[in-house]
């Protein structure tokens, strides 16, 4: 049980964190929030059995600030759903790749830093996607702090029915 994991809600549906089973029994038993999904089994006692939380919603609005993306190649692919922005493949084994080129005036940001397969990275070549005749899937932004939260994709996957609650990370 020590290793389930369990999605936590803001009152207003909102996704706020990833804590373990654990801790999530403990915030339904004290009255702090209610079971929405159970999709990780069933803890047996001696007299009963309770099912063990896949997602929680807190009894109560949580108001945090909104964390800011640091800049990092994890949170890039993250953004990119892991999926190379050319060809649009999606593979945990990708590079980073600058639209503008740094040699040609780009700066390593938000708005120019782009998930790429090896192939596709070979192909643009220190060029821009016009100069290489390539084209992007989507304009790289900077991701948003209002619903930014960064819950590994291969957590998602493993967790079919978090989906319905996170669907700026599934598609």
């Amino acid at each position: 049980m020590v290793e389930h994991t369990c999605l936590v809600l803001n009152q207003s549906y909102e996704p706020l964190n990833v804590c373990l089973a654990r801790r999530a029994l403990g915030m339904i038993f004290s009255g702090k929030a209610e079971m929405l999904e159970n999709g990780s089994g069933f803890i047996h006692t001696s007299s009963t059995v309770f099912p063990i939380p896949s997602v929680i919603k807190l009894a109560y609005l949580v108001k945090r600030p909104f964390p800011q993306p640091k800049l990092t190649r994890v949170e890039i692919f993250s953004r990119d759903h892991y999926t190379c922005q050319y060809c649009g493949k999606a593979s945990n084994q990708l590079t980073l790749d600058h639209v503008m080129p740094r040699h040609q005036g780009g700066r390593h940001t938000w708005e120019n830093l782009v998930s790429a397969c090896s192939p596709c990275n070979r192909k643009k070549a220190g060029r821009t996607p016009e100069q290489a005749h390539m084209k992007l899937n989507q304009k790289p932004v900077r991701p948003s702090g209002s619903n930014y939260l960064n819950i590994p994709l291969q957590l998602v996957q493993l967790h079919y029915h978090w989906q319905k609650y996170l669907p700026e990370i599934t598609h």
